[in-house]
């Protein structure tokens, strides 16, 4: 598939986000209400919890407004010449909740490290997604910008039994390291769906591309899932823009 890339803004611009409304490889079948603020953890592997004084999209939707000059991004450190920096890797608290007996389950927002191919697929076959060739499937995470993913930890309440940890969702995101990314297969369990998880999803994502200055985020999704989009900020066929795609004749 061919991506027809939207125009680059200049760094002063407002920051732009729309979708084109053309088919993805499969549907994202989950209908996500509003959810409360959650708690942010920025880190490698030690975590620290802060509250945050308004939600997330709060923060951000000024920014995705037309024409308004307000929007900022983050400012990265210069790096050495040649040397590229990494997306900083961050951990969210996003629900945390207390069994009858005894045994606490969180879920994770990440938006770095690995993702099992397996359990991936084993997630998109819960969503009812075709399956793709696991290498396939390998080397498009490892050449996204960013893949986030969503995971349940149980902690059970017997010390002498180890964590439970579930990947449950997952969006991912190509980039031309500068201006530009896509969001690509945005799926969540569907035993987890209905509690706000995808939205946090996205908006963290977002949010993540954003810290790296990037201002100009598309996508593309399903009819069924245009109006979760568009309630998040996104625009189809922005300015009469049309995503466009090319297959093989034969």
């Amino acid at each position: 598939m061919i991506n027809t890339s939207i125009a680059s803004p200049s760094t002063s611009s407002p920051c732009q986000i729309h979708f084109l409304a053309c088919q993805s490889h499969g549907p994202n079948k989950f209908v996500i209400p509003s959810h409360p603020s959650f708690r942010v953890m920025q880190a490698k592997r030690k975590l620290k919890i802060c509250p945050m004084k308004a939600s997330l999209w709060d923060s951000l939707r000024p920014g995705f407004l037309k024409n308004n000059n307000t929007a900022q991004v983050v400012e990265q450190p210069p790096t050495l010449e040649g040397e590229e920096a990494e997306p900083l890797e961050q951990e969210v608290l996003l629900l945390e909740t207390t069994q009858p007996d005894g045994a606490v389950e969180q879920i994770i927002f990440s938006s770095g490290g690995d993702v099992d191919v397996y359990d991936l697929q084993a997630l998109c076959d819960k969503v009812g997604w075709p399956r793709r060739p696991p290498s396939k499937v390998a080397q498009a995470l490892k050449n996204s910008y960013m893949v986030a993913t969503l995971h349940s930890i149980k902690k059970s309440a017997d010390a002498e039994l180890g964590d439970q940890k579930q990947l449950i969702g997952m969006a991912r995101a190509t980039s031309d390291h500068a201006f530009n990314a896509t969001i690509w297969d945005v799926l969540v369990d569907p035993s987890y769906q209905g509690q706000g998880l995808g939205k946090a999803l996205v908006e963290q994502l977002i949010r993540a591309l954003l810290q790296r200055d990037i201002g100009n985020i598309t996508l593309f999704a399903d009819n069924q899932v245009v109006d979760f989009y568009r309630n998040l900020g996104f625009e189809a066929d922005p300015e009469g823009i049309k995503g466009m795609f090319w297959y093989p004749r034969y």
